[in-house]
């Protein structure tokens, strides 16, 4: 993550996107395989449903050294070229997919892409990060007293230095000593000269899994993308667990104080690739799940369950099959329109929606509606989209949500509006029904959610079993940065 520390405002997103909440990073590495970077590249592209920004890789061969390229863009079009992926030898290497909050956009933003690369006394390492390090102010500031120079605003770039200053006798060492002293969430894929580890911290809130392709391994934030490479799932990387990976092998340790892991629930509503799979059980069909339990709990009759394209689709299938009403794409997305499509006028910008949705009119004219979507944040989307049901004909709106109200600011790796920004925490459900002017508006019970991701007796609201935080404002990890600039958290329950 990369930050401003003057200031806690999230940068302008695409109409479109402005009503989604973001994960920020993917995480791959290898070892053991010839050519190690070109699978690391097939893994970020697998990845970069996480982090759309910008990637970068770093390789070590022992003929050549440690190399690295970082670019801005998608992964498809910077890391396809051979000329490039020859700079990239060797038989172990790391990458990063990132999406930033803020932080720098100008010349000099190329210096917050991960892996970061850090030369020490036993040779040189890189580290890749996904999650948020919540005391990485209060860290930074500290070891810039003490003489650290640091080159980018990212967060993980404390990992680097507070790795320098260790006393540990390698590498692992080093890295869990560090480790120790970091608030937040990590889940961390980095490298030496010929080990490659993985840690997550210990609530696991965000995910890290480990594969096993012919003689090699692979690490990575998803499933998914061990498929790609041909990697068979081995395993998750358990909450608080680091594993160190050579030619002999994984060797495990736990190097944290044991704690109640609480992964982020939000991974199975929004972030996760559908076709990964998340403490055993398949995204698509906990997704799927999450729409027959809002059927359940928030029935109405209409003609047609219509997902709000591609995220809202599982949950769709499963409220039509749990409901009966017949399910239909009654919207259209547009694939080929990126972040980066130019939006010279304010008419032209005032058709942000219209750029990556259209409605099939012909299906919706004179129907009555369900439209499914996996989150509402801002609701400025949401409102463009009932628009345009209306103006296509639609006789009624209903929308159906596949998560909770998101009420608070993420601070474990997820680009988060300001708390003020949010819909939900300013106005009460049927406030927000009578803001986006649609004929009913339900989202999913917690308990629900919990029952969809197969707790069966819902949220124990005295031992969550997953972070909610963004649901419930209970933060499992203080986020003492965002409380020394002021952000005031819940008051706890009496």
């Amino acid at each position: 993550m990369s930050y401003d520390q003057n200031s806690l405002q999230m940068p302008p997103a695409h109409p479109f996107d402005d009503d989604k909440l973001k994960e920020e990073c993917g995480v791959f590495g290898v070892v053991g395989l010839a050519d190690a970077a070109n699978f690391v590249a097939l893994g970020l592209h697998a990845l970069q449903h996480r982090g759309q920004e910008a990637g970068g890789i770093v390789a070590h061969d022992p003929e050549v050294g440690f190399s690295e390229a970082r670019r801005f863009g998608y992964v498809r079009d910077n890391f396809t070229s051979q000329k490039l992926m020859e700079t990239l030898p060797g038989a172990i290497a790391i990458g990063h997919v990132r999406y930033s909050t803020a932080g720098s956009k100008g010349p000099t933003a190329i210096r917050d892409v991960q892996p970061f690369f850090g030369e020490f006394s036993m040779g040189g390492a890189a580290v890749a990060h996904n999650g948020n390090i919540t005391n990485a102010i209060a860290l930074r500031k500290e070891l810039i007293e003490r003489g650290s120079i640091f080159q980018s605003s990212s967060d993980s770039e404390c990992i680097i230095h507070l790795m320098a200053r260790s006393m540990g006798r390698n590498i692992p060492d080093r890295m869990e000593e560090a480790l120790r002293k970091v608030e937040g969430a990590f889940s961390i894929v980095a490298m030496t000269r010929t080990k490659l580890i993985g840690c997550r911290d210990p609530l696991g809130v965000r995910p890290l899994v480990l594969g096993k392709i012919g003689d090699g391994f692979a690490l990575s934030s998803e499933t998914c993308a061990l498929d790609i490479i041909g990697a068979e799932f081995v395993r998750e990387i358990k909450p608080g667990e680091m594993v160190v990976i050579t030619a002999k092998g994984v060797e495990s340790h736990f190097p944290f104080r044991p704690a109640k892991p609480r992964f982020c629930i939000f991974e199975h509503v929004y972030f996760s690739r559908p076709d990964s799979i998340l403490g055993g059980r398949s995204v698509y069909e906990t997704r799927e799940a999450i729409g027959r339990e809002l059927a359940k709990e928030a029935p109405v009759d209409a003609d047609l369950v219509c997902p709000v394209p591609d995220s809202g689709t599982p949950a769709a299938i499963g409220y039509s099959l749990q409901s009966g009403i017949p399910f239909a794409m009654g919207i259209i997305r547009n694939q080929y329109v990126g972040r980066t499509f130019i939006e010279p006028t304010e008419q032209i910008r005032n058709m942000g929606v219209l750029l990556k949705l259209n409605v099939n009119r012909a299906l919706i004219k004179g129907k009555r509606v369900i439209l499914v979507d996996d989150s509402v944040v801002r609701g400025t989307t949401s409102r463009k989209i009932k628009e345009m049901i209306l103006d296509a004909g639609a006789a009624e709106v209903h929308f159906r949500i596949a998560s909770p109200p998101t009420a608070w600011p993420c601070f474990y790796g997820v680009d988060t509006p300001q708390r003020d920004k949010l819909l939900a925490a300013t106005m009460s459900e049927e406030e927000m029904r009578d803001h986006l002017s649609v004929d009913s508006l339900r989202f999913i019970s917690l308990d629900g959610l919990y029952r969809a991701v197969g707790e069966a007796k819902g949220r124990d609201p005295k031992q969550p079993q997953y972070c909610d935080a963004c649901f419930s404002g209970e933060y499992p990890v203080s986020p003492t940065d965002m409380l020394e600039a002021g952000f005031e958290m819940k008051p706890a329950a009496e």
